[in-house]
């Protein structure tokens, strides 16, 4: 039920679940470990909901899922796209960084994701927190242990499941990408410097945290980069590093610094408001909307 602005609620039905029902149900929700995810073994408490019926959150997820947003058979191109919300590594933005991004790409004939990472404890009965994990946990069911590693590999273990059964889902296996959003570019992130085997074909970090002037792994994936240049959490240049560097190893990757937009492109009125429309030219450009060959 409502307490003020937040609603914190038991995950009873899913998408039937209060503070869901205003956002479109997946077609099929794809657990990414066969049984309990690898250090969540002791995680004995229930997902939550949260935030408001415009802006609903999920929290305190212990079970990693993909939730699938098939594009129309009619205009699919073969293409699929895993998309990590945002919300600071204890919540996560299911709405404007996932649900809708999903549907917007199925309008480009994309196959969409919704990754559900699992993310930091959050007491039910305590103030929410205020920005992200630095480090390994130091009590309560999580102590001990780093979500910021563990969100990357549910991301690296979400390239792999669809890379594995590409053709259940009718994409190709090569056609793999992932966005993100904030603590969601940091699961990109993860993914783009991980292991061979988890790694995208091509990835969008957004507002990304932890974006910096590591070079990349060899072959690394083509990169869309997008942030505001008054983003006041992250900023933009750790953004404009990455940018640099992989133009430097001669890989492809295409960069927007927005005037204004601020964290989440909540600040609307600029460029920021039409990034989904950049990213749509940039994967047209790199023949990812090119339908495949049956």
């Amino acid at each position: 039920m409502f307490r003020s602005n937040l609603l914190t609620v038991c995950l009873l039905g899913g998408f039937a679940a209060a503070g869901w029902a205003q956002l479109a149900p997946p077609a099929k929700e794809i657990p990414l470990y066969p049984d309990v995810a690898p250090g969540s073994e002791k995680w004995n408490y229930r997902e939550l909901t949260a935030g408001t019926p415009a802006k609903p959150e999920a929290r305190n997820v212990v079970k990693p899922v993909l939730l699938y947003y098939p594009a129309d058979k009619a205009t699919a191109v073969g293409t699929a796209m895993i998309v990590a919300p945002g919300g600071g590594y204890w919540t996560l933005m299911m709405s404007y960084e996932g649900v809708d991004v999903a549907r917007r790409l199925n309008q480009m004939g994309v196959d969409a994701f919704v990754l559900k990472y699992r993310t930091t404890y959050v007491d039910p009965d305590a103030p929410p927190p205020t920005g992200g994990p630095r480090g390994p946990a130091t009590t309560g069911p999580q102590a001990g242990q780093n979500v910021r590693e563990i969100a990357g590999s549910d991301g690296q273990q979400a390239v792999r499941l669809l890379r594995q059964r590409a053709a259940e889902f009718g994409v190709l296996p090569n056609r793999i990408g992932i966005i993100g959003y904030s603590a969601g570019g940091g699961v990109v992130l993860s993914t783009v410097f991980g292991p061979a085997d988890g790694r995208p074909d091509f990835a969008a970090p957004i507002y990304a945290a932890g974006a910096n002037s590591n070079p990349p792994p060899a072959g690394g994936p083509a990169l869309f980069i997008a942030v505001a240049a008054d983003d006041q959490a992250v900023g933009y240049e750790g953004s404009v590093e990455m940018f640099s560097a992989w133009r430097k190893a001669g890989l492809p990757v295409e960069l927007h610094v927005f005037q204004t937009g601020a964290h989440g492109f909540g600040k609307k009125g600029g460029g920021a408001d039409h990034y989904l429309d950049r990213l749509e030219e940039w994967l047209k450009v790199n023949g990812w909307l090119t339908r495949a060959a049956n």
